[in-house]
């Protein structure tokens, strides 16, 4: 959630600077907006390496109720 309200926030920013002539507010508006492009990234990432690792764990424990 903090990803998409960190791009919602950063395009008004961005919007809003270009509105008013502010490049200040444009670029801070820019950065936000990419800082919650990244997060979004990282926790696709995470659930993929949560997924993976699950994967194997099942994998070992039906190794191991097979050899017993």
């Amino acid at each position: 959630m903090t990803e998409e309200k960190n791009q919602f926030e950063g395009k008004l920013k961005e919007g809003l600077g270009k509105l008013t002539g502010d490049k200040g507010k444009e670029i801070e508006g820019q950065v936000q907006n990419a800082v919650g492009k990244v997060q979004e990234g990282l926790e696709d990432v995470k659930k993929s390496v949560d997924g993976a690792v699950k994967g194997v764990k099942d994998s070992f424990d039906k190794k191991e109720k097979n050899a017993e």
